[in-house]
């Protein structure tokens, strides 16, 4: 462990990230939850910006949190996170969201436990691949030299 602290983002490009990353889902995600599920239109944007609204604290909390500790362990900026550490990364993010999730879409939809959990799955499969590519362009587009 280093004693250095970690390089983080400040707190308006994580909110900048967070947005950019919700609505960039509810746009690439939203068509084929609809396709795929039959709910409606509007009850499944309606649904899916529930769950972003969620997903959006959890965002902020979880990435902030996750890069604090690689920080102090391996001294390394978020923004040099090797491959492994991202899949790692996407998949304790998408984890922690379906079990919060998945009592909603029950709510939301009517779907049985099954039915809301293989929905939540394929959301969060969606998800999990959304956030990988999505913040490895993210610390590209804005590395930590640039914004911190």
């Amino acid at each position: 462990m280093t004693s250095t602290p970690p390089k983080l983002r400040s707190p308006m490009d994580r909110v900048r990230q967070v947005l950019l990353f919700e609505v960039g889902g509810l746009v690439l995600i939203t068509p084929p939850f609809v396709w795929l599920t039959g709910v409606s239109l509007i009850e499944s944007l309606g649904l899916l910006a529930v769950i972003a609204a969620i997903a959006a604290v959890w965002n902020a909390l979880y990435n902030t949190s996750f890069d604090w500790v690689e920080g102090r362990v391996t001294g390394r900026p978020s923004d040099q996170r090797p491959v492994p550490l991202r899949v790692l990364h996407a998949i304790g993010f998408e984890s922690g969201l379906l079990m919060v999730s998945l009592p909603v879409v029950m709510a939301w939809t009517g779907m049985g436990w099954v039915e809301a959990l293989l929905a939540d799955i394929g959301l969060a499969v969606a998800y999990v691949l959304y956030a990988y590519a999505f913040n490895l362009g993210y610390d590209r587009v804005f590395p930590l030299s640039q914004t911190a």
